[in-house]
């Protein structure tokens, strides 16, 4: 094993541009070892499938948080946050909720992102120069899933800002343990409009949480207000970053490509590989976290029971060894396994919601703005944990 090469989240080279680590890691050190930070890293697109469906051998009861990833003593199994789980836990949580996201829920909720988008983008209005994060990507998604949630509207921005804050880590003083502190304000916001809700119910999904019995063995019970809080943390958490970070790579990719925006523009039939080629391209979620659960050995290395191990996904699919020509952005590519959702029981539970709002803001996007161009030289990145993506992508429009 190479000890000269691995992954470092906390370094300049992950933040700003990593996919000439990816590749040399893929060649050269398919597994690697940051000591550090005491944790080892899968990079080729086969392991970390296999990883991703291996629970028993590598274990998700630890996150992929940072702060936790060499280090198993640092967190335990959260009530309600299925990152944090693993079965039985997970698929009885799993089970609870996963109706609510469904192909066919998800359409029950496409009224909300018509109307939300619709809002956003008439409050640029003619606008010549904007930036599409800050002033539209960034602003939608949080209010689709805290509309779905029941959250009260004056404090979906709020929520925004609490969760970029609980994400982004400072590079200069990882690991980051302050992470627990600011995930908290979220965590005991929620809380506390769990306890407003059993008085005031609505018809809303935290309501139907609150309704909702859980079997244990011959008898059932309501889910404690710690496990809604934990998996309301978890859908608002994701469902305002993820898509954000995707719809900002997907409209940086096809202004560098404008030979597949042209294709696109002719083809809005399109829309749905396109988003999904983005997301393998520029995943907006790099890595995940689990733990070794007992010895591993793989392509030489071997991995001790106990061990923080990094499944990089946005490696992975970049994978020559999956995916031909993978450093290409193509609209047409057919994406079988997309891993950058997720994979095996942690395959993510919004993916139909997010696929659907992707889907209508690059509509929109056709619609409203089909002549614009990237300021690439004020573009910005954000510096988060596992998440990657823009924060700023200034956008002028003909």
């Amino acid at each position: 094993m190479r000890t000269d090469l691995y992954f470092d989240p906390y370094s300049d080279v992950f933040y700003d541009r990593p996919y000439d680590l990816y590749k040399q890691l893929r060649d050269e050190a398919p597994v690697s070892y940051n000591p550090q930070y005491n944790f080892y890293s899968l990079v080729r697109y086969a392991d970390v499938v296999e990883a991703s469906k291996d629970h028993e051998t590598y274990s998700n009861r630890w996150g992929a948080a940072p702060p936790f990833l060499g280090n198993a003593d640092s967190v335990a199994e959260g009530p309600g946050n299925m990152l944090f789980m693993d079965p039985p836990n997970h698929e009885r949580m799993r089970k609870l909720v996963n109706r609510a996201f469904t192909p066919r829920a998800a359409q029950n909720f496409e009224h909300i992102v018509h109307r939300v988008i619709k809002e956003k983008a008439d409050a640029i209005g003619d606008s010549k120069n904007f930036d599409w994060v800050a002033d539209f990507v960034a602003l939608f998604p949080v209010e689709v899933i805290c509309s779905i949630l029941g959250i009260p509207q004056q404090d979906h921005q709020t929520i925004r800002h609490w969760v970029d804050a609980s994400l982004t880590i400072d590079p200069l003083n990882p690991p980051d343990q302050n992470f627990l502190q600011r995930t908290g304000t979220l965590y005991m916001y929620i809380l506390d409009y769990i306890k407003e809700k059993r008085q005031n119910p609505t018809d809303d999904m935290l309501s139907q949480l609150i309704e909702t019995q859980v079997e244990e063995g011959d008898e059932t019970r309501p889910l404690s207000d710690d496990e809604i809080a934990g998996f309301s943390l978890l859908i608002a958490s994701a469902g305002a970053e993820t898509v954000t970070k995707l719809l900002g790579s997907t409209a940086y990719l096809l202004d560098k490509n404008p030979d597949q925006w042209a294709k696109l523009k002719a083809n809005p039939g399109l829309i749905s590989k396109t988003v999904d080629e983005a997301n393998r391209y520029f995943a907006p979620s790099q890595y995940q976290g689990r733990h070794a659960m007992k010895d591993v050995s793989l392509h030489g290395v071997d991995i001790p029971a106990g061990s923080g191990v990094v499944l990089i996904t946005a490696a992975a699919t970049r994978d020559e060894r999956q995916f031909a020509d993978p450093d290409k952005f193509d609209i047409e590519r057919d994406v079988p396994v997309q891993i950058s959702f997720g994979h095996g029981i942690h395959y993510c539970l919004g993916v139909y919601l997010a696929k659907m709002e992707s889907r209508i803001a690059i509509e929109t996007l056709i619609e409203r703005w089909p002549n614009f161009a990237i300021d690439h030289d004020n573009s910005k990145r954000v510096r988060m944990s596992n998440v990657a993506g823009f924060c700023n992508l200034p956008m002028s429009v003909a």
